[in-house]
């Protein structure tokens, strides 16, 4: 190979196509060793006088041999690192304490943000029986719209999940949450319907260019199998910012009784400001990518990008270093895989909207006091966040994704009718409440697995952009529907809206099947017409005469 025809294969990682080939073989041929060898196999050799990289499996044991002896090698594995032509592997260990760096410093940090961002958005329904509704004069349909003026200005805004393609996240995401924390802590202000219906569509927008996008972002530091636990740790921010807003709520309903300032101002105040406040937090906190995580060593940003490199470059499609691809945003918006989890996100948002905004007023209906029906709206968001993590942890861990939108989508489905039953019979509170229970796990794991299943079947960064922008612009379709299912003409049973939550978790469990039963068809088809026969005397890799399907070949995870 002359160095002409070297650099005219190189890819954006520098590496030949020579090279990632003999990575590929590196890799089958290291996990057939024991472990604690694994670790040693850790450096391409590089042939500088020939100007060619190749493996060299006897040197390679000799080295094994004298580890054993010695501690040299990781002095001839730092030596080489100064080779800016060697191509340089990662062991087990090191990635796994890049992906736990990630996992404390970004992931942490960003379900923070979205537990912020998900407070904002839904403590109207805490202020609502704290006095909201009383001092502003509102009626149950001013009320409705309300929470229709922030998910339309939600909807209309969602296309900006790919500005994280566009700007530096650090400085859009700061933006992001600097604007809903002012937002949002205006609205202690208000002193009309008008006034906080212009503010909540505002308040609409700043979260539309952040928490849609966040999944998205997280596969620039994840892979696909990695992906729905991280989700799922982002996504449980929700239920658990639900339930301490509303035990936040019980405590300055409580101390601001009969206070100079009403409860509801002050609750709109101390949830909203502290955003402002991270926001400077995030400006210097969030990297733009794994190669600029300031936490990281320079051989720790060097194995986050390394590990990545499947994701990034599997066949039909490669990670741009800016921009889109506008041939790519085409292919995702005619391809109808892409409707089938859009139409999922859908139908759980609208349990997944109505739930938390009017369950309060709900429990108040229901027979409890002001006071006792803040504290407990907390107990059934907090099963559900830590649910939402076994769920996604599971699945993570099975490689599965349909399975477990299956299973959410029956308990959630069981626990909306077993609410509707229980009203429609006039049953006791008990029964009611326990549903409250599989209902909210239900629809929150849902959404949590649906939103990594999306990006996971996406190959390239413009795919995933538009598959999680599509996602979002038909899903949150679905909180206009579920905002409008309990007027106060249905109380105290709300029978009508608990029916049709049931319903539309009915319809996910049909969706997850029929997108489990197409994408199981594409994957057969790509073996049929994808598979090749290896020699085994040549490759070393697989049986002699069998089919093996290509190595940089992307799959649908079911």
């Amino acid at each position: 190979m002359t160095p002409e025809s070297d650099s005219k294969s190189e890819n954006s990682l520098g590496l030949t196509k020579e090279q990632e080939d003999l990575e590929w073989t590196f890799e089958l041929k290291s996990m057939s060793k024991p472990r604690s060898k694994r670790k040693e196999l850790s450096t391409l050799l590089y042939d500088e006088s020939e100007g060619d990289s190749h493996w060299d499996w006897e040197e390679e044991e000799e080295e094994e041999e004298e580890e054993e002896n010695n501690s040299s090698f990781l002095k001839h594995r730092r030596a080489r690192d100064s080779t800016v032509q060697s191509f340089m592997l990662y062991t087990p260990d090191e990635e796994r304490a890049v992906v736990r760096k990630f996992d404390r410093r970004l992931v942490l940090f960003v379900a923070v943000l979205y537990m912020l961002s998900f407070l904002d958005r839904s403590n109207i329904g805490n202020a609502r029986i704290a006095g909201l509704s009383r001092d502003l004069q509102l009626n149950s349909s001013q009320y409705e719209w309300l929470l229709t003026a922030f998910y339309l200005t939600y909807i209309l805004f969602e296309w900006m999940t790919l500005l994280y393609r566009i700007i530096p996240p650090h400085i859009y995401i700061a933006l992001c949450v600097a604007s809903w924390g002012l937002i949002a802590s205006l609205q202690s202000v208000a002193n009309s319907f008008s006034s906080i219906l212009v503010l909540r569509a505002v308040l609409g927008i700043c979260e539309a260019a952040f928490g849609p996008g966040v999944p998205f972002y997280l596969s620039f530091f994840f892979k696909r199998e990695e992906l729905a636990l991280r989700t799922g740790l982002f996504i449980s921010a929700a239920p658990l910012a639900t339930s301490f807003a509303s035990s936040l709520a019980w405590v300055i309903t409580k101390a601001c009784d009969n206070g100079p300032i009403a409860a509801w101002r002050v609750l709109f105040l101390v949830e909203g400001f502290p955003s402002m406040v991270v926001a400077v937090l995030a400006w210097h906190h969030i990297p733009d990518s794994p190669e600029t995580a300031r936490y990281l060593s320079r051989r720790e940003q060097k194995v986050a990008s390394l590990r990545l490199r499947k994701e990034r470059g599997t066949e039909g499609g490669t990670m741009e270093k800016t921009g889109l691809s506008l041939k790519e945003i085409i292919s995702t918006l005619m391809d109808p895989k892409c409707y089938f989890t859009a139409m999922m996100f859908f139908s759980c948002n609208v349990a997944f909207s109505s739930m938390p905004v009017f369950l309060p007023t709900i429990l108040a209906e229901m027979g409890y006091s002001n006071l006792a029906a803040q504290g407990l709206s907390a107990p059934p968001y907090l099963a559900a966040f830590l649910i939402v993590l076994l769920t996604a942890f599971l699945s993570d861990h099975y490689r599965s994704r349909s399975t477990f939108v299956i299973f959410h989508a029956l308990l959630g489905t069981c626990g909306y009718l077993m609410i509707a039953v229980a009203g429609w019979r006039e049953a006791s509170i008990a029964w009611r409440y326990a549903g409250i229970f599989p209902a909210s796990a239900g629809f929150f794991s849902a959404i949590t697995i649906i939103i990594t299943w999306t990006i996971n079947n996406q190959d390239s960064d413009s795919k995933k952009g538009t598959g999680v922008a599509m996602l979002n612009l038909i899903g949150q379709l679905g909180p206009l529907v579920g905002t409008r299912l309990y007027p106060d003409s249905d109380g105290p049973y709300y029978v009508r809206g608990f029916s049709i939550c049931a319903g539309f978790m009915f319809g996910v469990f049909v969706l997850s099947l029929g997108l489990r039963v197409v994408l199981s068809r594409e994957n057969r088809k790509m073996e049929m017409s994808d598979t090749t026969v290896v020699d085994e005397d040549k490759e070393g890799l697989v049986g002699n005469g069998r089919r093996g399907r290509r190595q940089h070949e992307f799959t649908f995870m079911l």
